[in-house]
């Protein structure tokens, strides 16, 4: 591990030309304090040979990546400024005719990614915040996230089944001898498309039959063989591939091997076989996104991000609700936790309370069976006894199959029949079965609380927003597009991000460090 020894090539440019760096800046905070905030000893396990020639100190490259994380960046670009502009070279202690490094010294470092401790920047900057002690009293945390665009070009099915197809005779051994006899659709020497009439429905239906043909014609005829891991990988993202976007052809029963392009979207889609982890995310009905999704945790007062988490834009284990929880899990007192309907969950709102939270969630509206007709809270639920009431004054029992933790029915079919209110309850020709899901009782009070009470909305409406003006700080500099492929890659970026913009905004509080201790020189406001 290179150690700094205080010789720089050509003058020293925070010590000759400090006045021309911005005071208060981010460069002028890393040029005093950077060897404080990033001691050579937090990078120590990623060197661990003492064999040959010193690399550039981690301090430098850790100043860096900081800076190149702020301002948005490419490698090649984060070392033409390290080259070329003043304040950089102060902020990263080089001299004034120091030439930097080579752009690919920066993706050798990125390797803290896959380190014991990935997200140690962000670690190095929560500490100051703890010094600092701006967080103290400060009792609330809004959540919300928002779609990163992925770094690849999203690709359709007949590309994805080429480049699969290829993958796989290129990774494991003998495929190449079985394509050459199994597979005829396409040659898989050229990575481009077909030359097929692509404006006949036919002809694109037809290809796409003998390319899956292909794809499970050699997944069938495969060596049996222990595979590596880049081999393995490959054979299954070729299943994966061949099946997501297909289904059987419209007169096959699926086992005569014709195939159509499925109607409409899997919901856990791979957009790309470049990077397999990106998804088809639906943040809105009507807003659709490729990439990832960045998941935040914020101090609404101060501004700063407390948690942050990448995950693959699409499956339930990477919905806000649950993501959200492991954002708050390193909490150690009760917050008021604020958050939009996404965080809303019966399931979610039941462990916050009982971790001891207050929150401001806002509920999910209610949905009528009939447009302005009679929604759920126009009904007496009654979960203790299990019954019902609806508005024309009819009572029934509530199912009980597992108890007020599982979904539970209560039907009035024949008492629909006849009853005057029936046009506003239900369109359904066999009567009303109204369904009570789980955690009811605790979604009922949620509404009835956001909708009468006072205190709660003014709270609301006050400390949430603060979060949306976080996510447009996150994305500014053109940070909406990645530039890594994987959710490893840009979870590291992303706390690398976060942690830049905290930076930043503790020396806009006026951070400063005296006798060893971080501490602020100004009121938080």
């Amino acid at each position: 591990m290179g150690e700094w020894a205080g010789e720089t090539v050509g003058p020293d440019v925070w010590e000759t030309c400090r006045e021309l760096i911005p005071a208060g800046s981010v460069f002028a905070f890393l040029a005093e304090h950077r060897g404080a905030l990033f001691p050579a000893g937090m990078f120590a396990d990623m060197y661990p040979s003492a064999n040959g020639r010193p690399s550039m100190p981690p301090q430098i490259l850790a100043a860096a990546i900081t800076l190149q994380a702020l301002h948005g960046l490419s490698d090649f670009e984060t070392v033409q400024e390290l080259r070329c502009d003043l304040r950089w070279k102060a902020a990263c202690g080089l001299g004034l005719h120091d030439m930097a490094f080579d752009p690919s010294l920066l993706a050798y470092f990125r390797r803290l990614s896959r380190s014991v401790r990935p997200n140690r920047v962000f670690e190095a900057v929560r500490e100051v915040v703890k010094a600092t002690g701006v967080l103290k009293g400060k009792h609330r945390r809004a959540l919300d996230s928002t779609v990163l665009d992925d770094a690849v070009a999203t690709q359709d099915t007949v590309t994805q089944l080429i480049a699969a197809v290829r993958v796989v005779i290129r990774e494991v051994p003998g495929a190449d001898q079985v394509a050459a006899v199994q597979c005829t659709a396409h040659d898989y020497t050229d990575p481009g498309k077909p030359r097929i009439a692509w404006n006949d429905e036919q002809a694109r239906a037809a290809l796409v039959d003998e390319l899956v043909t292909d794809a499970l014609r050699l997944l069938g005829h495969l060596p049996d063989q222990q595979l590596g891991e880049k081999a393995a990988n490959a054979v299954g993202l070729l299943a994966l591939v061949a099946g997501q976007d297909v289904e059987p052809a419209e007169d096959s029963d699926g086992r005569d091997g014709r195939w159509r392009i499925t109607r409409g979207t899997a919901p856990d889609r791979m957009v790309s076989t470049v990077d397999p982890e990106a998804r088809h995310v639906h943040k809105t009905r009507t807003h659709q996104q490729n990439g990832y999704k960045a998941h935040l945790a914020i101090e609404p007062e101060t501004g700063l991000y407390t948690a942050v988490i990448l995950t693959p834009g699409s499956g339930a284990e990477h919905h806000e609700a649950r993501v959200g929880l492991d954002l708050l899990a390193s909490e150690d007192t009760p917050l008021d936790v604020l958050g939009d309907t996404a965080y809303s969950t019966g399931d979610a709102r039941q462990a916050l309370e009982e971790a001891g939270h207050r929150l401001f969630l806002k509920p999910a509206p209610l949905r009528p069976a009939v447009p302005g007709g009679f929604t759920l809270d126009d009904f007496a639920i009654d979960t203790t006894n299990s019954i019902v009431t609806c508005p024309a004054g009819h009572t029934v029992p509530l199912s009980d199959p597992g108890g007020q933790h599982h979904q539970r029915k209560a039907s009035f079919r024949a008492l629909c029949t006849g009853c005057p209110l029936r046009e506003r309850c239900t369109k359904a020709k066999t009567g009303r079965i109204l369904t009570i899901r789980p955690h009811h009782d605790l979604q009922t009070t949620a509404r009835r609380q956001a909708a009468t009470d006072p205190a709660w909305q003014a709270d609301y409406r006050r400390w949430r927003p603060p979060v949306e003006r976080a996510v447009a700080w996150l994305v500014h500099h053109g940070n909406r597009r990645l530039r890594y492929r994987g959710t490893i890659a840009n979870n590291a970026w992303l706390h690398t991000r976060t942690a830049a913009l905290n930076l930043r905004r503790l020396i806009n509080l006026g951070l400063t460090r005296t006798n060893d201790t971080w501490h602020l020189a100004t009121a938080t406001a």
